[in-house]
């Protein structure tokens, strides 16, 4: 027959526990958990579109005219080609631009050696004149 005899200690003392106990721990990580997934906004698997209500009006018929507005390297500025001598008739140009039925596109193309005091009393002259559909063509030159 075999017996138990123990480790020695009394009866009244308790045996060690070697392994910690987890369940606190386990607990707080999913406490943490649901607060989470209470946290983490809806996602919702859809996207809100606000289409228009309306038609779009139809495409224009006419092709507006495109004016090229050239800056040469000493701040000459040349509308299509034609030299205008000082920003008075350069503001009348834009004024007679802006007012037309059909307004038309303005490119201006500034030379890579043009002053920029030029360029901008061109792009000032524009907008005093409420002149549209004008943008800056030619960069490739700058690269």
């Amino acid at each position: 027959m075999a017996m138990n005899v123990g480790s020695g200690r009394s009866l009244s003392e308790p045996e060690l526990m070697i392994e910690m106990n987890t369940t606190p721990l386990i607990d707080v990580m999913l406490v943490l958990l649901v607060m989470l997934i209470i946290t983490i906004p809806i996602q919702l698997h859809s996207v809100n579109l606000n289409m228009p209500v309306k038609m779009p009006p139809p495409p224009p018929t006419e092709l507006p005219e495109v004016v090229e507005i050239g800056i040469d390297n000493v701040g000459s500025i040349l509308w299509n080609g034609e030299r205008v001598e000082d920003i008075r008739k350069l503001d009348a140009k834009f004024s007679d631009a802006a007012h037309q039925s059909v307004p038309p596109e303005l490119h201006v193309r500034p030379d890579k050696a043009a002053p920029y005091r030029a360029v901008t009393a061109v792009m000032a002259s524009a907008q005093r004149n409420k002149a549209t559909k004008i943008g800056i063509v030619g960069n490739e030159q700058y690269i």
